[in-house]
């Protein structure tokens, strides 16, 4: 595929692959984008931004609404592209391209809601015949760069809501899954988004990461990615609004008064979904010791149930990590922590790019499986004597994305919810569960600002004051 650049599709300085991870077939090849088609999307995007703006709300929902009425056309299409590009299973591609649906009509809503405040300035001491208002305006050009994880939902998190504030956009797509948000920007284009509105460029962050996050006619980067990554875009980008989707060791807590049958089913539900490549995945179990061998048992065998193999096939449950070198390293920490003392219960072994679902039991706070972000298809389990030590562990970390507890106690729910460091706290459910409507984002080291439609659109506009001063 080209990519999308000032209005036009072209190719680049050379093409860059883009493999199965399966089979590591070449699926496609993209344009290995140069500073210079940087410079040129950016000159484009500053003059769409003067354009975008002059739509109205309604025009910008119209649009919007078109484009998920095409993504449902689409859908399949859309949903093989996702398995072949980036590894999960069909089914779990289908139910992504259904959300980003969901996502864009969300984001096509707040679109009509751009709405002003009355401020009472007659509550300030020697106001005066004044009167103030608020109006909310776009950033203007929008830079979103994208992970490979959630190739069309977490770019139309980006992109929905930035259009729908009238902003124009440049796309960053991951470079091992470039080719879904290439075919959603062209969905954007048959809607009737104006060319000017939404570009893609493809190509490394090597190559182009710094003259994009640099570019003076930025003013809003929207990031989802490693805690480094996001840390070097930071001190690059300079004085530009940035929210930040970083990292996360995921804990979730289960308590002696849990259901045991739910919390294993939530584990295995959420610990190894699209191969553990969620940030929100399940990574830490704090397990209470006076249950902690019945959840073993219970687990043990909702885990060896995940089939592995071709992501296409329909009896596949779990499908290859999006690298080979990533499974390989996956490997090397599980192994790590078993030479430590940790057991491994099920799972661990690699045949390429797959590694089997794996449960580790006996897991120390101190191994590295525990204390950093495995983005991989492993849980470990630790045994705590106390609710108290299970929250001290959960917070015993630099990450703050996603936590979970499961407990019947009122009391304990509520302990946990305000205690925990984490933006987002599930009870009875494991920590890798997003409605794409809520405010989504993290606390320390997961980063800042908040995504979900709504507030998006809050961190992609911003606010004039406007005082009128009235005659007496």
């Amino acid at each position: 595929m080209q990519m999308l650049i000032a209005g036009q599709w072209v190719d680049g300085n050379g093409t860059i692959p883009v493999t199965n991870p399966f089979d590591n077939s070449e699926v496609d090849t993209v344009p290995k984008g140069t500073v210079a088609d940087v410079d040129r999307a950016m000159a484009f995007a500053h003059e769409g931004a003067k354009k975008m703006r002059r739509l109205s709300g309604y025009e910008r929902y119209k649009l919007l609404m078109k484009a998920a009425e095409l993504m449902g056309q689409q859908l399949e299409d859309l949903a093989q592209t996702i398995t072949r590009e980036e590894g999960k299973i069909l089914a779990e591609s289908r139910g992504e391209v259904s959300r980003a649906m969901e996502t864009l009509i969300v984001s096509a809503e707040e679109a009509k809601r751009l709405g002003s405040e009355v401020v009472p300035l007659d509550g300030a001491p020697d106001s005066g015949n004044r009167f103030g208002f608020t109006l909310r305006v776009p950033c203007g050009v929008v830079l979103a760069i994208t992970p490979f994880n959630f190739p069309l939902n977490l770019v139309v998190h980006k992109v929905g809501p930035a259009l729908a504030g009238g902003n124009s956009v440049v796309i960053k797509p991951a470079t091992d899954t470039p080719l879904t948000a290439l075919k959603f920007a062209r969905i954007l284009l048959e809607a009737g988004v104006p060319a000017e509105g939404i570009q893609c460029i493809t190509g490394t962050g090597r190559d182009i990461g710094d003259a994009l996050a640099a570019d003076p006619r930025v003013r809003k980067i929207s990031f989802t990615g490693s805690q480094e990554v996001g840390e070097h875009i930071c001190r690059t980008a300079g004085l530009k609004k940035v929210t930040m989707e970083l990292g996360s060791n995921a804990p979730l807590i289960v308590l002696p008064d849990a259901d045991l049958e739910k919390a294993a089913q939530a584990i295995a539900v959420t610990g190894y979904a699209n191969a553990g490549q969620v940030c929100i995945s399940a990574q830490r179990v704090l397990a209470h010791k006076s249950i902690y061998a019945d959840l073993i048992d219970a687990l043990k065998p909702k885990v060896e149930a995940l089939a592995t193999g071709n992501p296409l096939d329909g009896g596949t449950k779990m499908g290859p990590m999006v690298r080979e070198s990533d499974a390989v390293r996956v490997a090397a920490w599980v192994e790590e922590a078993a030479q430590a003392g940790a057991r491994v219960i099920a799972g661990g072994g690699r045949n390429g790019a797959v590694y089997a679902p794996t449960l580790l039991a006996d897991v120390k706070p101190d191994m590295r499986i525990s204390r950093e972000e495995l983005f991989g298809p492993a849980v470990g389990l630790t045994s705590v004597e106390s609710v108290e030590e299970a929250i001290e562990l959960a917070n015993d970390t630099n990450y703050g994305l996603s936590a979970a507890i499961f407990t019947e106690s009122l009391e304990n729910a509520m302990k946990f919810a305000r205690e925990v460091d984490s933006g987002n706290i599930h009870i009875n459910w494991g920590p890798q569960w997003r409605a794409d409507l809520m405010p989504y984002g993290g606390l320390k080291d997961s980063g800042f600002g908040k995504e979900g439609p709504k507030y998006a659109v809050e961190e992609m506009t911003e606010t004039k004051m406007v005082v009128m001063h009235l005659r007496g």
